[in-house]
């Protein structure tokens, strides 16, 4: 898809994970300790994560998002023969504060200078979203900060998304929605949002319902796609 300007936006929205923050950071930062597993259990951790998600919600059988990310490392690491409780507390903890994208402050700050209404939406625990946003230092470029905690139903359900059009007071037609998952792109599509599919690696497209208005590399287009930063 083409990238053109999206007129009359009133709020940007943004999943967190995969989209603001890097999810194989983690694994990556223990590398040394993992050597060549160390990419196997980023892919089969974050899998299982969302399988679970999905899972749950299906069940409607909640259990928050660190316990959810906890369950994956668990079954990742056993599938892969890594027994090693001391490495599971460091992926744990690093897991709090991963890398944020290199474009995503700047990003969020020239939206948020040019007026408009910024928020994320994630799968995320409320400490685990704290903690990542104040590892990255976007706090300050935030009006909101909303977890699926709060209605204990994971993405892809339409009360997530509904939760930021009540939390920020736009109409979902006038919320431009970011997500690097192609699963929440569609979904968010589906509902009603405008949305960016972040496609950072180069995945082929879903074939769901919804479909995602344009397709980016990174969030770096994003403020001139919305009208910000223009003379």
């Amino acid at each position: 898809m083409a990238e053109s300007k999206l007129d009359g936006v009133g709020g940007c929205v943004f999943d967190a994970y995969g989209t603001l923050f890097d999810v194989n950071a983690a694994a990556q930062h223990c590398a040394g300790e993992l050597g060549d597993k160390w990419q196997p259990l980023a892919e089969l951790w974050r899998g299982r994560q969302l399988q679970y998600t999905w899972l749950r919600s299906l069940m409607e059988n909640y259990a928050d998002f660190c316990q959810v990310t906890g369950d994956a490392l668990d079954f990742a690491m056993e599938a892969l023969e890594i027994d090693d409780s001391d490495l599971r507390r460091r992926l744990m903890d690093l897991y709090l504060q991963l890398d944020a994208y290199p474009e995503v402050a700047g990003v969020l700050q020239q939206l948020r200078g040019g007026g408009m209404k910024t928020a994320i939406l994630s799968n995320g625990s409320p400490k685990m979203l704290g903690a990542a946003v104040d590892n990255a230092g976007i706090g300050p470029s935030l009006d909101a900060v909303i977890s699926v905690d709060r209605i204990k139903v994971y993405k892809t359900a339409p009360a997530v998304y509904q939760m930021a059009v009540d939390q920020l007071g736009v109409a979902a037609s006038d919320i431009c929605f970011q997500s690097s998952n192609a699963w929440d792109a569609h979904a968010a599509s589906d509902f009603g949002f405008r949305v960016v599919w972040v496609n950072r690696f180069g995945q082929a497209r879903e074939r769901l319902p919804g479909r995602p208005d344009v397709v980016m590399e990174n969030l770096a287009g994003l403020p001139a796609l919305v009208g910000i930063g223009e003379a």
